[in-house]
């Protein structure tokens, strides 16, 4: 049933007012009592259609995307539309994506050396890869037991280069994901620049000697600041509205598969509000 549908069955069912109804929903009267006399017009066919379009692609992203980005796809398809518009439309349709904070995983450890932060929240994008990387640790809950997933990103595509899984939160799970990007990129990333908060993991020698035989260089943040570290934070919170929020996973092994499949399409098939492209063949 269409929303002009509900409303009208609100009435005849319940003899609920239609003006209570649209006010209920968020459209107006006047977008309603076009449908009751069946507007016929350009313009109702162009929005019909652009209903359509926007429904099959919030369909096609698992539900994921909110109207930034649906709307980057229009107009990547030739459309002619803007934010509003499409946030509007969303709203009329039904289609909802929020994002829910995420409580953070830092273990700060105050003993510990601390690098300096060399990023300063410039998280723009690099002219090349292998520049300045990004990283964070975040728990991913399941049933069987305690699984934490640590990610490093390239700033120059915001691509996911090195991620790694365990059941612990410690400076083995965030030289993992570290040695996944190193490998990934080719063994030689001397140079890098690789900034995270000021977590035990990263603070730790384990991890710095990892850094420094690898050729990397440190940035750290402050901890608790998660603008310090927004690229890595937001896509934690990316992970874990677009697949964490409502996934029930019985087993660590099927939590595992569930991330590694959102992780591939992150990479290879999605929209990156810092890219303003699709990320397929980006380094």
């Amino acid at each position: 049933m269409s929303l002009a549908g509900f409303i009208a069955a609100q009435r005849a069912e319940h003899a609920i007012p239609y003006a209570s109804s649209c006010r209920a929903v968020g459209v107006s009267q006047a977008w309603f009592y076009k449908w009751v006399h069946g507007d016929v017009s350009l313009r109702r066919a162009r929005r019909e259609a652009l209903a359509a379009q926007i429904r099959y692609l919030f369909t096609k992203h698992k539900r994921r995307y909110g109207s930034p980005r649906i709307t980057a796809d229009l107009q990547a398809l030739g459309w002619r539309v803007s934010k509003n518009t499409v946030a509007m439309l969303m709203r009329e349709l039904g289609l909802v994506a929020r994002p829910k904070r995420r409580r953070g995983t830092t273990k700060a450890d105050r003993s510990a050396r601390k690098a300096p932060d060399l990023v300063g929240r410039d998280f723009s994008l690099r002219d090349t890869p292998n520049r300045v990387w990004v990283g964070d640790l975040t728990n991913i809950p399941n049933e069987e037991g305690p699984l934490y997933l640590g990610s490093v990103l390239d700033l120059h595509s915001r691509r996911v280069v090195g991620f790694g899984m365990d059941a612990h939160h410690d400076a083995e799970l965030a030289r993992g994901a570290l040695c996944m990007a190193i490998a990934v990129r080719g063994g030689e990333v001397a140079g890098v620049v690789f900034h995270t908060d000021q977590g035990g993991e990263y603070t730790g020698q384990l991890f710095a000697t990892a850094c420094t035989h690898a050729g990397v260089t440190q940035s750290m943040g402050r901890t608790g600041s998660a603008l310090d570290n927004a690229v890595a934070e937001s896509f934690h919170s990316t992970l874990e509205f677009e697949l964490l929020r409502g996934a029930r996973f019985a087993t660590r092994a099927e939590a595992r598969a569930a991330v590694a499949g959102y992780l591939e399409e992150y990479n290879l098939d999605r929209r990156s509000p810092g890219v303003g492209k699709l990320l397929r063949h980006v380094a």
